[in-house]
């Protein structure tokens, strides 16, 4: 594939210089119990399906006591974090301790998003309400630890007194495109500032897969971009996709697909891609057999700009993108991999 060559790999490693990459754009920190099933649920989906990498824990994590390393690093490789303040959310204090290093974390100014869901404000800057009964058992239980207590209490002093939204306001479907309009916003804007001069590696890199794109040639292209973890190649994907997707009848970012796939959740990625076009009849994709029958079918005349982020195995393209003749003339394919 163009790009996956030594030439490919020197532009890429000249990127490696500017740090390490954040693997997440955004963090969702919530209450299982409350919100997984159901308002988590919606929103992460329309995260997603706006090609945004999120990151959300598996519920099996809940089970300890201790949060664990894994969510700390998320945290941390976390652009921006968005804070479901829900009934139950101060009665965990595996979510206090995810709250308070995410204040450590997210120092930069509107980076981290309170969203106030079925609760007063005041009752989460104040800890009253179902907020002060947890913290009565606290108190309690962490009799010979109370500074922990007072971090938590200050923690969320802090977060109901940083610019957020209120679930009374808003209906949920007007809520969660407000939150995703707000995460846009941030990522879309970090990636402009790859204009930067002093981003000298990126931009080469992004130079030479513009020039492979050729959007008005009517051939179906294959882009490779190739190179080890963290020197940028879902920026330079990202970057490409909002730039040119506009000139594309259908347009989509599949990210984190090694993960997807080791979860057996292709089909997933496959309703994503499909759902600009199937609409409500998506329901019809039940399988990744019925998946690519569709792909096939829907989107061979159409042109479509279509990223995968991060695919491990040539089974995952099979599942995907088949052969050329799935997509209408002037498709570009772009798939960034190690």
């Amino acid at each position: 594939m163009a790009l996956s060559t030594q030439r490919a790999s020197a532009f890429l490693s000249s990127a490696a210089q500017l740090g390490p990459q954040q693997n997440h754009d955004v963090f969702l920190s919530f209450r299982g119990v409350d919100t997984r099933n159901s308002f988590v649920s919606h929103l992460y989906h329309e995260l997603q399906h706006r090609g945004i990498k999120t990151f959300k824990d598996d519920p099996k994590l809940e089970r300890g006591t201790t949060i664990s390393s894994e969510l700390f690093n998320a945290i941390e490789e976390s652009r921006l974090a968005i804070i479901v303040l829900s009934p139950n959310y101060a009665s965990s204090s595996w979510c206090l301790d995810e709250l308070t290093k995410i204040l450590q974390c997210m120092k930069s100014k509107g980076t981290i998003l309170p969203v106030f869901h079925n609760v007063d404000p005041a009752d989460v800057r104040t800890q009253r309400g179902n907020f002060g009964c947890a913290f009565t058992e606290y108190e309690e239980r962490f009799r010979e630890d109370i500074e922990k207590v007072k971090r938590w209490r200050a923690a969320l002093t802090e977060v109901a007194n940083l610019s957020g939204l209120d679930s009374k306001n808003e209906c949920e479907r007007k809520l969660i495109e407000k939150i995703v309009e707000w995460v846009w916003r941030k990522v879309h804007h970090t990636l402009k500032l790859l204009d930067s001069t002093e981003l000298v590696g990126l931009k080469f890199v992004s130079k030479q897969v513009d020039l492979l794109l050729a959007p008005d040639a009517d051939d179906v292209r294959f882009i490779g971009i190739w190179g080890m973890g963290g020197i940028g190649k879902t920026t330079i994907a990202k970057l490409v996709h909002d730039s040119v997707g506009i000139h594309f009848e259908v347009s989509c970012f599949l990210a984190n697909i090694r993960e997807v796939s080791e979860r057996g959740n292709l089909v997933d990625l496959q309703r994503k891609l499909l759902f600009p076009i199937l609409k409500q009849q998506i329901t019809h994709v039940w399988d990744e057999q019925s998946g690519t029958y569709f792909i096939k079918n829907c989107l061979c005349n159409k042109k479509v700009l279509l990223i995968l982020d991060d695919v491990n195995d040539s089974c995952e393209l099979e599942k995907l993108v088949g052969e050329k003749d799935w997509f209408g003339k002037g498709s570009i394919l772009i798939i960034t991999t190690s």
